[in-house]
């Protein structure tokens, strides 16, 4: 159980916590919360036992427990400062520059605050990982509209909600009877849909009560997408199809054959009534949702397309493809503006940040998360996770604030990643040892620095050759 008050009085809690060592709280001794603190308390607390410490004697007889720490990211605080700020500053370069010092924690502002430095984005810290009872892949993970609550969806057709702070668990549902295979929520925040192996999709209130279920293919179901109405939605099939779908009359509006095997992902533009599919032909399709019909084909990639997602912007896609490499596409041109070259195996996920839109994460079959920018002008990713999982990255979900990663990967396991602290070297602080030890993420010079740039990783390497590390060519967005 949690108590959002602890066992002593005039407790406070600073910024954006992980581990505690953001975030302090203690009993109020006077001190300046910029001051360094030997020890650091947990903003949250969780009784789970009776210890031998006697400041609790009295609780204990009263029926209380002992707290114990767990990991906590609030980003409430960080947000209300930006708020704050932002009324006497002209624009983003008016933030107040960061030093590499814990002190500076402080001023670290939320994602959108740095709107011109998508490098301070790069969720490279281990934060927690959950795991359920019954051990199983994950196969989609995403955060919920509001970015409380996380909701899992797993090969045994069971949702998990995590809470989206304190990442614990909060229920579980036996929501199909097979594997679950796509998930998505509504712009509306009223709905969301669920896809499984059999070809069923099914339709949920927020509070997780089913209130219908159709079955949408004869294969299994591989990916979903709202229209930016909310009125229609597609989805995609291993029997190469695309469907258009009324969400009111649960009923197919188009069929769309054209693909040459497996459709595996689809995803809808943000604001027109478009589509654009990948298959295991290799093919990238672009379909008119209202004529029903193909407008354009794509033959840039020489394997089968395994994931693809629309950019807020509008203008941009993003498909990854078991030939390991990641390709941007300008829907205005139909041209390639961007290949990115890093991973080893089959890229398997990928995943906009809803804050900067030059900046994409994508998942690997080998376990690891990549970070890119697009317009840095390399190939290679700006920031690396080897090993962040143990198998294959099914999917990858940005919290709505776009400070928090979320990762559901094929070792069974749920884990959550958020940005590096100002003056820490950007490198996993988990204590995991062995083919899972994610010690070695590496960020390249084209990552830039924090707010004004006072914040590099030990031993990059600054493009302007000056003092103010981060602030070279390939710091910001292009």
């Amino acid at each position: 159980l949690a108590s959002s008050s602890p066992p002593w009085p005039a407790a406070r809690s600073s910024i954006e916590s992980t581990g505690g060592a953001v975030a302090r709280c203690g009993p109020d001794d006077g001190r300046d919360d910029r001051e360094p603190r030997t020890t650091s308390v947990m903003s949250t607390y969780v009784y789970v036992g009776e210890g031998e410490d006697q400041r609790f004697t009295g609780l204990r007889e009263q029926g209380a427990r002992k707290p114990v720490q767990r990991r906590t990211i609030d980003h409430s605080a960080t947000a209300v400062r930006h708020v704050e700020s932002r009324v006497y500053q002209k624009n983003l370069w008016d933030n107040e520059m960061l030093q590499p010092t814990s002190g500076a924690m402080l001023d670290f502002l939320p994602p959108v605050a740095y709107a011109h430095l998508p490098a301070t984005s790069f969720a490279t810290k281990f934060v927690h990982v959950s795991t359920n009872k019954i051990r199983t892949p994950v196969n989609v993970a995403t955060f919920t509209p509001d970015g409380r609550r996380l909701l899992t969806c797993s090969q045994n057709g069971e949702f998990t909600l995590w809470n989206g702070m304190s990442f614990n668990f909060e229920t579980i549902l036996q929501a199909h009877n097979c594997a679950i295979r796509a998930c998505v929520f509504s712009h509306n925040e009223n709905w969301f849909l669920s896809g499984d192996d059999a070809g069923v999709v099914k339709y949920w209130q927020t509070n997780l009560n089913n209130m219908k279920q159709i079955k949408a293919h004869d294969e299994p179901v591989r990916a979903l997408a709202f229209a930016p109405t909310d009125l229609k939605f597609c989805s995609c099939s291993d029997d190469t199809t695309v469907k258009v779908w009324d969400f009111a009359r649960a009923a197919a509006v188009h069929a769309l054959s054209g693909h040459g095997g497996d459709v595996k992902c689809v995803d809808w533009h943000p604001s027109k009534a478009l589509l654009a599919s990948g298959g295991k032909d290799s093919l990238v399709k672009l379909w008119d949702a209202k004529g029903g019909k193909c407008v354009g084909t794509l033959h840039d990639h020489k394997n089968q397309v395994t994931c693809l997602r629309w950019n807020v912007n509008g203008n941009w896609f993003v498909t990854g493809c078991k030939d390991q490499t990641l390709k941007v596409h300008d829907v205005r041109t139909m041209r390639e503006i961007e290949c990115f070259k890093g991973h080893t195996r089959d890229v398997t996920s990928v995943a906009w940040h809803p804050q900067h839109e030059t900046l994409l994460a994508s998942g690997g079959y080998d376990g690891s998360i990549n970070y890119w920018i697009v317009g840095s002008g390399s190939e290679d990713a700006a920031a690396t996770i080897k090993g962040g999982h143990e198998a294959a990255v099914w999917s990858l979900n940005w919290h709505p604030a776009g400070h928090v990663l979320c990762s559901g990967s094929n070792d069974n396991t749920t884990k959550f990643w958020c940005r590096n602290r100002p003056g820490e070297v950007p490198r996993d602080t988990t204590t995991r040892q062995g083919a899972a030890a994610m010690g070695d993420v590496t960020t390249s010079s084209a990552g830039g620095g924090l707010g004004g740039g006072g914040y590099r990783p030990v031993g990059a390497r600054d493009r302007t050759g000056g003092a103010i590390p981060g602030m070279g060519p390939g710091a910001g967005a292009p």
